[in-house]
């Protein structure tokens, strides 16, 4: 045990010696002026994307690796049975043809859903799904040549009207975020010339770590065979169907250079060994199938590390998603770009947005979150739960220096060039470890992680567990036992801004739980379990017992991961009460022995969580609101279209409709009126009206069960106030922008309009009240405000005793349709009803959302929720309104048809209400409404830590207070 704490003793000397030294040099950088940099290229790069589902082909998965011979055979076998006769196996030709593979590309020209039906039957065959082709462009305009380096940037542009599945991550747009953005003076400093230097890598090289034996692949583009750049290409391979193996791009030698560049623009392994994919041709073209060859030979080939700039939001991509886990659970650390699509909420893409992947946001080099970098939370677990912490870290991604295709350097921006960074530092980190069995996908984040360092200002949707440092993961890497740990390690409801949205709003008896999802990291084997249950442990002093807890946890945890979600109420004995509640909660995972044990004892590790949390009394019904969460539908996994059409460049409805990804202003907003907003994960059935002064219904897209609609109504009739914020829905419409792809000569179809109009009128239909399939956009004023409609509809009816305004705006249903232009006028798009039996309450209808929505939103109306809650909360009629173009009943000029469901729509693929039946789709049973087990507490009779470090173990807080100290002053 002495030599043991004699060696960390000797390890924190030589790098807080190097890092003093380091640090030095920093400073004196700090008084010199930009430098040029020689070599380095003045670009812009624009990236433009498109994806394709490839007609007649398919990915056959089975269950396991079977030689060609055996997989011809299964399929044989499987559509022996099927009217299906013409069909062929794609001959795949590249280095994994000569191994035994886990799937078939085929192709049948027949189109018979059956004959695929009989496929998925087969024992041996796991899943049948659509080949894939993605397109990428690379666009490159001269920018200015006395402009720094840093200020090369890429930009992106959708151009399909479907999503790429996987996209190249350069830089999407804007720039800066700044975590300083309240300080009159910030600290001015010369960007640093290396990337690797700035993040202190020489101070590993001098102890003599380069990144040797340690094998790093790059999917790209490829990489020329004699690059001035690089000394130890240990192989390329190409997946594609061109027969070169060179980068006619650059964007695979940029990449590779971040990594192990070993001259000029130098990166941060230069001995590792590289074994590049070309997986993108040079006319940017990929398919599915050659990313899972090209990762089935990653696999053979004992990989140690994987960068993937490229990434897409759909987290449904079965065939994608499985063979990630599968790398890796074969011990393969995969660092993925968290995505450009920042600074909306709920953008990030897969499969960095995975548990057991290293995701990765974007920083300037003044700490700054880019602008560009995608922010959590993942949207996976909705409605019915809540979303992940992601990115996992942040890091350099702008102006960041790397090699160009024939040599020199040229700097780009993205979370694409951040990515390389971490999967270069992470390359490093490997070859510093002397027990190699020691890696793992999860200890290696456990260890960045760990050491990252928080940016202030900033919360953990934007920056994961903070910035990048190198040294101090080498720090806990050198000393690493094997063990679980917890994302976040804390909870901590009051401590503002890194625990927003968590701290943005006290919880209290009676409202919804509040659900915090914690990854948890299991360093000790790829699979796992929780032992047990997990405890909660109260500390009474600090009024632990005024909150209770239920866990719901993966009963597996695979690969190297697994979730537990907290759900925290308050009691009824703290119904009236208001303070701070503190506990904490221990976990302890099981992994099976390792490899090399003598006792074959199975591995344990127990970790706490800290959990702290604001109590408030129950707010007064009419300050509550009800955010109908459980009817939106989004992409993933079907068709469902923007509601501003407008928008063509972004097609889908993708961000989550929640009030903490892209409905995240809305949300600050009403807090900073004084309003509780709550979220509503299941069925109408499920919650409690009384408590609830207004329900918040904005682009529903879901149907409504039978016993929902019977609900809504007594509800209201009872006092529940009802605000519906609609969308366009028109059949013919629907019909012209679904698309029509010429490689593939297949359409695809929305699955409803921007909301499902038919089914908001069958539950208004009690009031005679209805949308109409109207189509409207432009400009006006409301009460002295400027609105901007956007593919908004009309009301079709009303009661005549309710107050409806008008405006006139540009019909553009007939211009998507024919192309012309028309003004219409007295469209009605705002209807207020006073239910008018005793203790009713009141309705609000509005044909636009896309004032409320963060996505592409031009002009925000949040003065106008405002004075509509001021109405169903209070009563209160805005005179601003009443006398804005009030009618009393909607007329006759705009149109009034209400809406028809569309024939022959794959809604019912989607629902959660609806399934398929022989004569059409019909809802589905009522499913139950959540039923929460609350943990039986433990309390404990003692006072809670002070913070959080007195969780730590005694090598981690040892590294941790030695760090701060030095380098932090």
């Amino acid at each position: 045990m002495t030599m043991k704490l004699v060696h960390i003793w000797l390890l924190l000397l030589v790098v807080l010696l190097c890092g003093k030294k380091h640090l030095g040099d920093r400073l004196e950088k700090k008084s010199f002026e930009k430098a040029p940099c020689p070599g380095c290229s003045h670009l812009t790069l624009k990236v433009e994307f498109s994806s394709t589902v490839v007609e007649y082909e398919y990915i056959v998965a089975f269950n396991g690796y079977f030689t060609a011979k055996a997989r011809n055979s299964f399929i044989s076998s499987a559509l022996k049975s099927s009217a299906i006769d013409n069909w062929r196996i794609i001959p795949r030709n590249n280095p994994s043809s000569d191994y035994p593979s886990d799937f078939e590309v085929i192709q049948i020209k027949e189109k018979q859903k059956a004959g695929l039906l009989t496929l998925e039957d087969h024992p041996n065959i796991k899943r049948v799904t659509p080949q894939r082709k993605v397109f990428r462009s690379l666009k490159y305009t001269e920018s200015d040549p006395a402009a720094p380096c840093n200020e090369t940037r890429w930009s992106q542009k959708w151009q399909s009207s479907r999503p790429l599945r996987r996209a190249s991550l350069s830089l999407g747009s804007g720039f800066w975020h700044a975590t300083g953005r309240h300080s009159s003076r910030r600290l001015l400093r010369a960007i640093p010339r290396q990337v690797a230097q700035t993040l202190q890598a020489d101070v590993l090289w001098q102890m003599g770590y380069t990144g040797a034996n340690v094998r790093v692949a790059v999917f790209d583009t490829g990489l020329s065979e004699k690059h001035p750049h690089f000394k130890n290409v240990k192989e390329r391979t190409n997946w594609t169907n061109e027969r070169t193996l060179d980068d006619g791009l650059g964007h695979g030698t940029f990449v590779a250079g971040v990594i192990a560049s070993m001259r000029e623009c130098q990166g941060f392994a230069p001995d590792a060994e590289l074994h590049i994919f070309r997986v993108f041709t040079n006319n940017q073209v990929s398919y599915t199938s050659w990313f899972l060859d090209a990762f089935n030979y990653a696999i053979l080939k004992k990989i140690d590390v994987l960068n993937l700039s490229i990434g897409g939001p759909d987290f449904m991509d079965h065939p994608f998603v499985d063979k990630v886990w599968e790398l890796t659970a074969n011990n393969v650390i995969m660092v993925s770009a968290i995505g450009n699509d920042g600074p909306l909420y709920g953008t990030l893409n897969n499969p960095a947005d995975q548990m057991d992947v290293i995701g990765v946001g974007g920083i300037d080099f003044e700490d700054n979150i880019a602008r560009f970098s995608s922010r959590g939370m993942t949207t996976w677990e909705l409605p019915g739960g809540y979303g992940r912490v992601k990115p996992d870290i942040v890091t350099y991604g702008a102006g960041v220096r790397g090699s160009g295709v024939k040599g020199g350097c040229r700097a780009l921006s993205g979370t694409s060039v951040a990515s390389p960074v971490v999967a270069g530092a992470v390359t490093l980190l490997v070859s510093t470890v002397q027990r190699r069995e020691l890696v793992n996908p999860a200890s290696m984040k456990q260890a960045l992680i760990a050491a990252a360092r928080r940016l202030p200002g900033v919360n953990m949707f934007e920056q994961g567990h903070g910035k990048l440092d190198l040294l101090r993961a080498y720090q806990i890497l050198s000393s690493y036992k094997p063990q679980a740990s917890l994302s976040p390690s804390y909870i901590d409801l009051t401590e503002c801004p890194y625990m927003w949205p968590y701290c943005s709003q006290p919880i209290y008896y009676g409202g919804m739980p509040t659900i915090v999802n914690v990854t948890i990291l299991n360093g000790m084997g790829v699979t796992g379990r929780i032992v047990d249950k997990p405890e909660w442990q109260p500390y009474l002093p600090q009024n632990g017992d005024s909150i209770e807890v239920a866990f719901s946890y993966s009963s597996v945890l695979w690969p190297w991961s697994g979730y537990l979600a907290i759900s925290i109420s308050v009691t009824k004995q703290a119904a009236s009460w208001e303070g701070v509640a503190q506990g904490h909660v221990t976990v302890t995972v099981a992994s099976p022995a390792e490899v090399d044990s003598n006792s074959g004892a199975e591995q344990t590790s127990t970790v706490k969580l800290p959990i702290k949390v604001k109590i408030i009394p129950a707010p007064p019904r009419s300050k509550r609101v009800l955010w109908d969460q459980y009817h939106n539908l989004r992409y993933p996994p079907g068709y469902f279209p923007r509601d501003n059409l407008r928008m063509k460049n972004d097609p889908l409805d993708w961000n989550g409709d929640h009030i903490h990804t892209n409905f995240r202003d809305m949300y600050q907003h009403l807090r900073s009126m004084g309003y509780f907003v709550e979220v509503l994960g299941s069925p109408f059935t499920c919650f409690d009206a009384s408590q609830y002064g207004t329900l918040l219904m904005v682009d529903s897209e879901e149907e409504y069960f039978p016993e929902e609609v019977a609900k809504l109504r007594r509800d209201v009739g009872n006092g529940l106030s009802l605000i519906v914020f609609s969308d366009w829905y028109n059949t013919s419409v629907m019909r012209k922008v679904k698309f029509y792809d010429e490689n593939t000569r297949q359409w695809w179809m929305p699955d409803t309009g921007g909301a499902n109009i038919p089914a908001l009128n069958e539950l208004l239909s009690v009031w005679n009240m209805g949308f109409s399939d109207g189509l409207y956009e432009g400009d006006f004023t409301l009460a002295n405000h400027d609105m901007y409609y956007a593919s908004g509809c009309s009301i079709a009816k009303f009661p005549e005793d309710g107050i409806v305004i008008t405006q006139t705006f540009k019909d553009q249903g007939l211009e998507v349709l024919k192309q012309e232009a028309a003004v219409v006028e007295n469209v009605p798009i705002l209807g207020l009803y006073q239910i008018p039996t005793e203790g009713g309450g009141r309705i609000v209808l509005y044909g636009d959302s896309n004032c409320l929505d963060d996505s592409h939103r031009q002009k925000d109306c949040f003065w106008l929720l405002d004075a509509l809650l001021q109405f169903t909360s209070y009563g209160v009629t805005p005179p601003s309104l009443s006398h804005s173009g009030a009618r009393q009943r909607p007329p006759s000029g705009a149109r009034s048809v209400a809406p028809e469901r569309m024939e022959g729509n794959h809604l019912h693929r989607y629902s959660k209400v609806l399934e398929a039946r022989l004569g059409g789709p019909e809802p589905r049973a009522l499913p139950a409404c959540p039923h929460l087990s609350w943990a039986k507490p433990q309390p404990l009779n003692e006072t809670a830590p002070r913070d959080w470090l007195s969780f730590l173990g005694p090598v981690q807080l040892l590294i941790f207070i030695l760090f701060e100290s030095v380098f932090l002053k």
